[in-house]
């Protein structure tokens, strides 16, 4: 990255559109919407290609430039990287699910990545 900012944006826009694709699932999965198995799919897709992108946004010197960042992201390196490698892997299995074309089987993925996501927020987050 040019500047530690553009990194941040990155990251944080990486993050934003993920969070976009994946609360369409969410809908889905939630009966807050009609199960469309295309529309799953398509967005399972983004979720999982995006989930690759934001951790080089991560870099040394952008631990001070967001108040959602927690100082534990570069003091546990590799818990971090850890939860990262998690997300890629339940991002995959979402995809993977969304392709089958059944509703029980895209619950149960989202209900998974969720949970990654979750425990990756509650440990290195701050909002």
């Amino acid at each position: 990255f040019a500047k530690p900012e553009d990194a941040v944006k990155y990251r944080q826009n990486a993050l934003f559109v993920m969070a976009q694709h994946f609360g369409r699932i969410g809908a889905m999965a939630n009966g807050r919407v009609p199960f469309d198995g295309k529309a799953a799919a398509d967005n399972a897709e983004i979720v999982a290609d995006m989930a690759k992108l934001p951790w080089a946004g991560f870099t040394a010197n952008t631990d001070k430039m967001s108040k959602a960042a927690k100082s534990e992201i570069w003091t546990e390196q590799a818990k971090f990287k850890e939860h990262n490698e998690k997300l890629v892997a339940e991002t995959g299995k979402l995809l993977a699910a969304a392709k089958t074309n059944n509703l029980d089987n895209l619950k149960a993925a989202f209900g998974a990545t969720a949970g990654t996501c979750k425990a990756c927020h509650d440990s290195f987050r701050n909002l």
